[in-house]
């Protein structure tokens, strides 16, 4: 083997590359100047952080529990200036205080005022046997903090504050007053209502003689954060459903985003959620927000893995003053994501839920939700999915009807449409007309095979929007599935399969096993109803294809859906096989169809005024290429 020499050209490039180095070098030292004006940023800092000292110290005196109380409150009397009032109460420390009906449980610490537990009395979590019941909130997962600032120039925050409680009866409802106080007269307050047998409380905060104390040219800042809790078995399928809702703007509604991390910044804002599939929390205003910026951070970062939290959602509003004084009627939702229960507080929350928009939300509210809910009152919930599955088939038959004839008509005159295409090979134009006249003398539609499929899609994309959404079928269960809200586990796997997950689903292997017989018998008619145009791809091949494909993509797709949706879709495929067996062998054949179309060819045709002009635009067309061809 030849000696590799080092040539001019290499030690050139070398000497060049070198100088590049020496010149990036040079050119990236600062200047003496430029050392100037880092040092003089850093001490610009060190002295901002140094005013900041008397609030840093406030925050780590009020969260250090190694403090005796005696020394925590002489602490607090020199960094809270008349706040300080409130650390010398009896109430300045770690205390709870319990609001409870039936339906949820509630404790408020003193701490900041807010809710440090939220427990769902009636619901259980995925782990069978735990008996853990539903937690909202939990171990420091949630946080409500105001931040405002007072006359001397102090920056203060709630969550690092001490309230004092104070517990009454109204009825059957529980009143907890919690008060932040600057003097004997002077306070800030929470004010909690829960009523008996109902998941929204209701809540207000004011201010009362603190306009000499608290700078209220500047609104305070309401921070509302929630880290949530998985409460599912399938934690990317919760996941999915896991998302931020508001209203805005006297009805309008949006939600952010499934993304890594979303920000939307709203106007005028009356309601914000933060929904966990199946449970969600609601904060309701009856004075507007004037703005808000929410945030939502997804925080499955591997779905492989088992996690605690599915996303952390943050929002951020000002609250003004009005008089000197501060005022907000508002209330708290804490509760099932359950679209009947929503939707009777006739606050416009069932947007809460993602029913789907427009017709197919119209289509769940008004059909799917009553009927369903009518069946599952008196049978078990499995049954209700098949009972229901065939009362939709039932009622999409007659459109299964019209598709299938479509076909039957158009496969019919496939030799027709065949013997055109070889006469007129030559001349697509002229090709076209003459099958568009075949079409109107056997008063056959090639549009009238699409349309059926078309209307189904609607109800298809609702079904698809509902049982995810369907709270009732939480934990409900039917033959071998323990939840038909979430997937039907018979077999876990030693190791995760990429988009299908480490176990085995035995639904959606039914329901792919039906669709595939489904578009067997049905691929066969629509590629033999469709003759293969020239220049275009063959739909008898591509079909075939589809054939092996949509089991396949349905297998891996639904393995961790809701088992009640894959029910659904085996139990709609097995009608659907009956359906068009029925139709194909004993109403509609093709000796009767021919009959038909032959009837239809005697008849005199007149054409509508559509069909006419373009009946006269093709002939145009045809006119102005043989022009084209003459002069050529």
């Amino acid at each position: 083997m030849e000696e590799k020499k080092l040539d001019f050209k290499s030690i050139a490039g070398f000497v060049l590359i070198g100088i590049i180095l020496l010149w990036m070098i040079y050119n990236q030292t600062p200047t003496q100047e430029e050392l100037n004006k880092e040092k003089a940023k850093k001490e610009q800092i060190e002295k901002a952080k140094q005013k900041q000292i008397p609030e840093q110290k406030t925050a780590s005196v009020m969260q250090d529990s190694t403090l005796s109380d005696s020394v925590r409150i002489e602490k607090l009397k020199g960094s809270l200036g008349a706040f300080a009032y409130s650390a010398s109460l009896p109430s300045a420390k770690n205390g709870i205080t319990e609001l409870k009906n039936p339906l949820v449980t509630l404790r408020i610490s003193n701490k900041g005022g807010y809710i440090a537990e939220a427990n769902m009395n009636n619901f259980e979590q995925f782990k069978k046997g735990s008996n853990e019941r539903v937690e909202l909130i939990k171990n420091n997962n949630a946080n409500f903090n105001l931040q405002f600032k007072t006359k001397d120039n102090r920056i203060l925050n709630t969550k690092d504050m001490y309230f004092e409680p104070a517990k009454t009866k109204e009825g059957e409802n529980e009143v907890l007053t919690m008060r932040l106080k600057a003097g004997p007269n002077e306070f800030l307050e929470y004010r909690y209502v829960l009523k008996h047998n109902d998941y929204m409380m209701d809540f207000s905060i004011r201010t009362q003689g603190l306009s000499q104390i608290v700078d209220t040219s500047q609104p305070m800042d309401l921070e509302w954060q929630l880290k949530a809790y998985r409460n599912e078995k399938s934690v990317s399928y919760e996941n999915r459903y896991t998302e931020l809702v508001y209203e805005y703007e006297e009805g309008k509604d949006d939600y952010l985003g499934q993304g890594k991390n979303e920000a939307e910044k709203a106007d005028n804002v009356t309601y914000i959620a933060y929904k966990q599939h199946f449970f969600t929390s609601i904060l309701l205003t009856d004075t507007p927000f004037k703005t808000a910026d929410l945030t939502s951070e997804n925080l499955v970062k591997d779905e492989k893995q088992d996690t605690i939290f599915t996303k952390n959602f943050t929002a951020k509003v000002p609250l003004e003053f009005k008089g000197g004084e501060l005022s907000y009627n508002m209330n708290w939702y804490y509760g099932p994501a359950d679209y009947k229960i929503l939707n009777e507080y006739d606050r416009n929350l069932d947007e809460v839920m993602p029913l789907g928009w427009g017709i197919f939300g119209w289509i769940n509210r008004y059909i799917f939700i009553p009927v369903f809910t009518l069946l599952s009152s008196f049978i078990p919930y499995g049954i209700a999915i098949i009972l229901f599955t065939i009362l939709v088939r039932l009622v999409m038959s007659p459109i299964t009807y019209k598709s299938y004839l479509s076909q039957a008509k158009m496969k019919v005159l496939r030799p027709e449409i065949q013997e055109i295409n070889e006469k007129y090979k030559k001349d697509p134009m002229k090709k076209q007309q003459e099958t568009m006249k075949l079409y109107s003398k056997a008063g056959v539609s090639p549009m009238a095979g699409c349309l059926p499929a078309l209307m189904q899609i609607p109800v298809f994309y609702a079904l698809f929007q509902f049982f995810p959404s369907f709270f009732d079928l939480r934990q409900k269960s039917f033959l071998w599935a323990t939840d038909l809200s979430s997937y039907d586990s018979v077999l876990h796997l030693p190791f995760y399969i990429p988009f299908y997950g480490n176990h085995v689903s035995l639904f959606p292997i039914l329901a792919s096993v039906a669709i595939f017989f489904y578009m067997k018998m049905t691929t066969g008619d629509q590629s033999m109803a469709q003759p293969p145009q020239e220049g275009m791809p063959d739909m008898s091949k591509i079909m075939k294809i589809m054939i092996y494909i949509s089991p396949v993509m349905m297998l891996i797709f639904f393995n961790n859906y809701a088992s009640g949706l894959s029910l659904y879709y085996f139990i709609s495929n097995l009608i659907t096989i009956g359906i068009m067996y029925v139709i194909k062998n004993h109403i509609v054949k093709e000796d009767k169809v021919h009959a038909i179309i032959q009837e239809n060819k005697s008849k005199p045709k007149t054409q509508s005024r559509f069909q006419r002009k373009m009946q006269e635009m093709m002939e145009q067309a045809q006119e102005q290429q043989k022009t084209r061809q003459n002069k050529k």
